[in-house]
């Protein structure tokens, strides 16, 4: 077996109050996983229920990867019809396994007392303000993070495991698809330093309106004891209800108080190549393009101010920062392409929308968008709204792709602007590689479920061979 032991067996069931068999166990797990396709030697398995698995199922093939133990509830083993008495290795026997699994990992963190621990949440740019104060603090300070966004009630639990001796800041944000699933990580987590990028209408499908993703996302500060720091939105319309009656200090970060503090000295913006941030008079390259990729950025140096993070390093930061996949990211062959695909809601799309209208360009604008996701009842009523938005826009061509895009083509009917409605992946790419011309500039817009990724090559004017 390889790596350290995470944590004894006699000490993970006393946190969970679980049954342990055998009773006098010895040992302890190496790792922790939930898919026994990726177990690996002197691993926790935890059987978890899900829509489509259960994974009491594969318990047997988890013992044969290598699984030390195995996390599971008697209801589960029976369903699946597994004997106890089969296990290659230890049981720990709960009631509910995703509750176990999220407080092993809360019992875990408890472990490393010094770790300052940092929360991200919010309806959009979490994963790019994790980044971003990673690479600002990771210049001073071993910095651990839940790695891509692997941010939910399972993917923080299992992130949670990743935390060594030596770290000293933990940066996990944390995302939500059900509700009260930001209270949850809160209590895994118990963050000293939680940050809210911002309430926007993500999953409003889900909650059903804006003030519930509000009452939601204030959950990232429901573990506060009063030591806490609670970092807010200064122009957010829901600002002074996520401040209220936090048990913590509260600190109103965007550019008004970073200015008004002396960090931030001017902002210019450099259209595709990025933006120049001077913080504390001394200027430093930021290369993520757009408005709120800026956002996120002053979040993050809020952040890592709070933290404790020296000028210089936040500005070491800044500079290193690329574009993460799907986020915002520009690559260039034959045309250019804004790919910005990895999701997309009202707010997002409409920045995109005037982000590219706001460059300069010798070249047609293509700009090829994708259903907005995960809307509920207000999946018409947005899709109409961007239709409006698209055709006031300076768009030379314009391309809708997805079922949920009806509303967005009968506004643009509506206004008597052109353009193309495809349902399927294929026949848009056959459609945009017709249409799409060496020197465009070619915004890719859509939640990641359209796959839009996928017309990387064809826009880009490229042979079929890879998307990344």
């Amino acid at each position: 077996m390889t790596g350290p032991v995470l944590m004894d067996y006699q000490s993970a069931a006393k946190a969970l109050g679980a049954r342990l068999l055998p009773q006098e166990a010895e040992g302890g797990f190496r790792s922790v996983a939930i898919d026994s396709r990726k177990v690996s030697e002197g691993a926790l398995f935890v059987a978890l229920r899900g829509l489509t698995t259960e994974g009491h199922r594969y318990l047997s093939q988890a013992f044969e990867a290598g699984a030390a133990a195995a996390l599971v509830t008697p209801q589960g083993m029976e369903e699946a019809g597994w004997n106890p008495g089969a296990a290659a290795g230890v049981l720990l026997v709960v009631d509910d396994t995703l509750k176990a699994l999220q407080d092993l990992a809360a019992a875990y963190l408890d472990r490393f007392p010094r770790l300052l621990r940092v929360g991200i949440t919010g309806s959009s740019g979490k994963t790019t303000t994790k980044e971003i104060s990673a690479a600002m603090a990771g210049g001073e300070k071993k910095v651990v993070i839940n790695p891509g966004n692997l941010n939910s009630e399972t993917g923080l639990p299992l992130a949670a495991f990743g935390v060594r001796d030596h770290h000293e800041v933990g940066i996990f944000e944390a995302g939500m698809n059900r509700r009260g699933e930001i209270a949850e990580l809160a209590a895994v987590l118990k963050p000293r330093i939680a940050l809210i990028t911002n309430i926007g209408p993500a999953h409003i499908g889900i909650l059903g309106s804006m003030e519930a993703i509000a009452e939601e996302k204030k959950d990232i500060f429901s573990r506060f004891t009063g030591k806490e720091t609670a970092l807010i939105p200064e122009d957010d319309p829901f600002r002074d209800y996520l401040a209220r009656d936090v048990n913590g200090r509260v600190v109103f970060y965007g550019q008004k108080n970073l200015e008004a503090s002396g960090k931030l000295t001017a902002i210019h913006d450099r259209g595709l190549e990025g933006t120049e941030i001077v913080w504390e008079g001394v200027p430093a390259g930021f290369g993520l393009p757009g408005r709120h990729n800026v956002q996120n950025a002053l979040a993050a140096a809020a952040l890592a101010g709070e933290a404790g993070i020296s000028g210089p390093a936040i500005r070491r930061g800044l500079e290193s920062v690329r574009g993460l996949f799907g986020r915002s990211e520009v690559l260039r062959g034959k045309t250019t392409l804004i790919r910005d695909c990895y999701n997309a809601n009202p707010d997002s799309a409409a920045e995109a929308l005037a982000f590219c209208d706001g460059l300069s360009w010798p070249g047609r604008r293509v700009y090829i968008m994708g259903s907005m996701l995960e809307l509920g009842d207000r999946e018409e009523e947005a899709h109409r709204k961007l239709g409006e938005q698209l055709a006031s826009s300076r768009a030379d061509l314009i391309f809708l792709y997805g079922r949920e895009m009806q509303g967005a083509a009968e506004a643009l009917k509506e206004k008597n602007v052109p353009f193309f409605y495809e349902r399927t992946l294929e026949a848009l790419r056959t459609l945009a590689a017709g249409q799409i011309r060496p020197g465009d500039l070619v915004l890719l817009k859509g939640s990641r479920g359209c796959a839009l990724e996928g017309l990387t090559n064809t826009v880009l004017l490229q042979e079929e061979t890879d998307v990344s």
